[in-house]
């Protein structure tokens, strides 16, 4: 429980601190040490590949390479660290392929998101990976944001809510089950007339569609927006509607700071229905906005890695996250929020793998119901 002096710290903070405390009082994440250095490890002369399972572009595969010349300059002996995009399957292709092939001699490592973490929560058939074979050695959370084209002639949530039943919206996906899930399930409790277009092999390829003209709507993970979508927002190619939040230190949503004149999306749904409780839509929704937010990507070593090496890569990641570099150069590319290593990645984890029963039954029934999905 936060005392109230720890809420008044809580209150007084801005950014990135802000949001490791909340991630502190929210999930249980204490601020303990990662592993210690592991000895005698070395990867000089070694190339490590990072199974990357999305095309390139995406939130995820920007991430990803970020992350790598860091990674690589903070492990023993400084290998260099290689992205191999393997698309499909919503990202279960290159997670099966993982799952099947990589090798637990610290050379082999997974970039997971929560469009990896979905199916397999839901019980998805094409899910042959277990996160129980995996280990952990950095989660990242994040947000993200919903935008529109122009073409709409929506400028606002005032204006989403008013000309909500005019418009037909288009928005590539890369399935119900993915990390879409959250914002498809968004614009139904907004009662928007969305037509989905599954099959996109990443969210950089939604994100082209809509610079194509191809879709009206898109929502892009905070990394990716940052990068690739505010050169859009400036040049007035894409309006920016709300973003999904954070959680505060009792458990709601509130705004992201990385966008902080966007409302979240409970000041939206608030907005449409003022009188009414939140239903049980709106509960799973915000279930599995934690799942999908609370560690939303992570990178992972085979079960049987050796503990000298899961130390190594851990001590890597804390490494390379406190650098003073990475710190300025992260706020630009992943946005304000806090890089988990060691056991704040593994409460992490825990936080987005637990699911109420009532709520994945709730999402799984809509699944079928809307978009004929089986489990």
């Amino acid at each position: 429980m936060l005392n109230m002096t720890s809420l008044n710290t809580i209150k007084g903070m801005t950014g990135r601190r802000f949001l490791q405390t909340l991630l502190i009082a929210a999930f249980g994440i204490s601020a303990i040490p990662s592993n210690t250095h592991a000895k005698d490890v070395s990867f000089s002369g070694e190339r490590v590949e990072l199974f990357m399972p999305y095309k390139e572009g995406g939130g995820t595969d920007t991430w990803g390479r970020f992350y790598a010349p860091y990674l690589s300059e903070a492990l023993p002996g400084q290998p260099v660290v290689v992205v191999k995009n393997i698309p499909g399957g919503g990202s279960t292709k290159g997670a099966n392929q993982f799952a099947r092939r990589g090798k637990a001699n610290g050379l082999n490592i997974f970039a997971s998101s929560a469009s990896t973490q979905f199916p397999y929560l839901l019980k998805d058939r094409r899910v042959k990976y277990d996160y129980n074979d995996w280990r952990v050695i950095l989660a990242s959370p994040t947000g993200g944001v919903v935008y529109v084209s122009p073409s709409t002639g929506i400028n606002s949530v005032d204006d989403l809510i008013a000309k909500r039943d005019e418009i037909k919206f288009k928005y590539g996906s890369q399935g119900a089950t993915s990390l879409d899930l959250v914002p498809i399930l968004a614009m139904d409790l907004l009662g928007m007339d969305v037509q989905p277009t599954f099959g996109m092999k990443g969210r950089g390829a939604g994100r082209l569609a809509f610079e194509r003209g191809e879709v009206n709507i898109d929502y892009q993970t905070s990394s990716a927006y940052i990068k690739k979508v505010t050169p859009l927002v400036e040049e007035g190619k894409a309006i920016p509607l709300f973003s999904f939040g954070v959680l505060n230190e009792e458990g709601k949503l509130e705004r992201d700071p990385n966008f902080p004149d966007l409302p979240h999306f409970s000041e939206v749904y608030a907005k449409l229905y003022p009188d009414q409780d939140p239903s049980q839509g709106y509960q799973a929704w915000r279930s599995f906005f934690v799942a999908g937010f609370a560690a939303q990507k992570m990178i992972f070593v085979p079960k049987d890695t050796p503990d000298e090496l899961v130390q190594a890569w851990r001590q890597a990641a804390t490494e390379a996250i406190s650098s003073p570099k990475f710190s300025e150069e992260s706020v630009q590319v992943l946005g304000e929020y806090p890089q988990l290593t060691g056991v704040q990645a593994e409460k992490a984890l825990e936080a987005a793998l637990s699911l109420e029963e009532r709520n994945l039954k709730w999402v799984r029934n809509w699944l079928t119901e809307n978009y004929n999905t089986k489990f």
